[in-house]
C-alpha cells in the first residue's frame, strides 16, 4: 500500500442511516406487519385516513391506496414494496423508539461494529493492510449528537465522522507514532 492508497476516501459510508435504523429496529416490542394490507391499514391510520396523503407520500394513486386497504391487490411492485417496509418501520411504535434513543443519548451509549481494512504505508513494513472487525463504545454525549444530527436530517457524510472517531494513532516500539491507513469501514450500531 503506497502513501497515496492511504489518503484515498473510505468507501462504504453510506451505511450509518441504516445501521441507525437496525438498531432501533431491534428494540421493538411488537412485530411490524408483514403483509401489504396491513402494512397499508397502519399507514392509514397514521395519515389519519386521509388516502390522498397516503398516495403521495408512497408515489401512487388513491385508487392503489384502497385496492391494497380492501385487500384486492395483495403483491406489490418492489418499488412500492420497498416504499411500504420503510413507511411502515421508520412509523411504528415511535414510543420505543424515543424510550432507546432516550437512553442511548443520556445513560447507556451506543456499541459501533467497524469492518475496517488496516494497514501500515511506513517505509520497510512488512505488514499488508487487512480487514479487521472492531467492535467499540460511543459514549452518551457522542450518542446524543448522532441522534440529533440524525433526528435534524443529517447526511451520511455528517454522521460518519462522529461514528467512526479517530481513536490514537498505535506507537512503535521507539515512539514514533505508527502510520496506518483505513478504508472500506461499514457500521452497526447498537442501543
Amino acid at each position: 500500500m503506497t502513501n497515496d492508497d492511504a489518503q484515498q476516501p473510505a468507501p462504504g459510508r453510506g451505511k450509518v442511516l441504516a445501521a441507525l435504523a437496525r438498531a432501533e429496529r431491534k428494540a421493538f416490542t411488537r412485530p411490524v406487519p408483514k403483509s401489504a394490507k396491513a402494512q397499508m391499514k397502519f399507514l392509514l391510520t397514521r395519515a389519519m385516513g386521509s388516502t390522498k396523503a397516503l398516495a403521495e407520500r408512497l408515489g401512487v394513486s388513491r385508487r392503489t391506496v384502497e385496492r391494497y386497504r380492501a385487500g384486492t391487490l395483495t403483491t406489490p411492485q418492489k418499488r412500492l414494496q420497498a416504499a411500504l417496509v420503510e413507511e411502515t418501520e421508520s412509523e411504528w411504535q415511535p414510543q420505543v423508539r424515543a424510550q432507546v434513543r432516550e437512553q442511548a443519548s443520556t445513560t447507556s451509549g451506543m456499541m459501533v461494529d467497524v469492518t475496517a481494512y488496516f494497514g501500515f504505508v511506513g517505509k520497510g513494513s512488512s505488514d499488508d493492510g487487512r480487514e479487521r472487525s472492531i467492535t467499540t463504545d460511543i459514549s452518551p454525549t457522542y450518542a446524543k449528537q448522532i441522534l440529533e444530527l440524525q433526528a435534524a436530517g443529517a447526511t451520511e457524510e455528517d454522521l460518519h465522522p462522529l461514528v467512526a472517531r479517530p481513536s490514537p494513532s498505535p506507537i512503535s516500539r521507539n515512539g514514533a507514532p505508527e502510520p496506518r491507513a483505513c478504508a472500506r469501514i461499514s457500521h452497526t450500531l447498537c442501543p
